[in-house]
């Protein structure tokens, strides 16, 4: 019986590490994807390292893998979807999640909200490989904060 609890606590406690798996794409080919994103997005860290200059339209995108959905301290024009997304749906930016919603960010909006109207701030859809650009985002996680 001890065995058993043993194992189920391990378990429970290995859930959360395994959730934030090494990303599986190539982080050099997403570094040239970012450039869509570039024009709305870019990635500096806290201390002021400019690794991608920040653009006025979008979120900063350093350390978003891992981040809460529609969350990020300072920016507020995250759509009532996105907050949704979040805040009542638990969303997390693994690279599934992340990978979804570059692909169709209004269709993912609509099945994780259940929302048949949710819509997002973004409407671009990322031509290439979504696990790529995650790879590349992922070096630059809160962790190296």
């Amino acid at each position: 019986m001890f065995k058993v609890k043993t194992a189920a606590l391990a378990v429970l406690f290995a859930l959360p590490f395994a959730a934030q798996a090494e990303p599986t794409g190539d982080a050099a080919a997403g570094e040239q994807n970012f450039r869509q994103c570039a024009s709305c997005h870019g990635i500096v860290s806290p201390d002021g390292d400019v690794i991608q200059r920040l653009a006025p339209t979008g979120p900063n995108l350093w350390g978003v893998a891992g981040r809460q959905a529609g969350t990020y301290e300072g920016y507020e024009r995250f759509s009532s979807a996105m907050q949704a997304a979040g805040a009542e749906h638990d969303v997390i930016w693994d690279e599934e999640n992340f990978v979804a919603y570059v692909t169709d960010p209004v269709g993912f909006l609509r099945e994780v909200t259940g929302d048949a109207r949710a819509r997002g701030n973004m409407n671009h859809r990322l031509r290439g490989s979504a696990e790529d650009l995650y790879a590349y985002l992922a070096q630059y996680s809160a962790e190296e904060e």
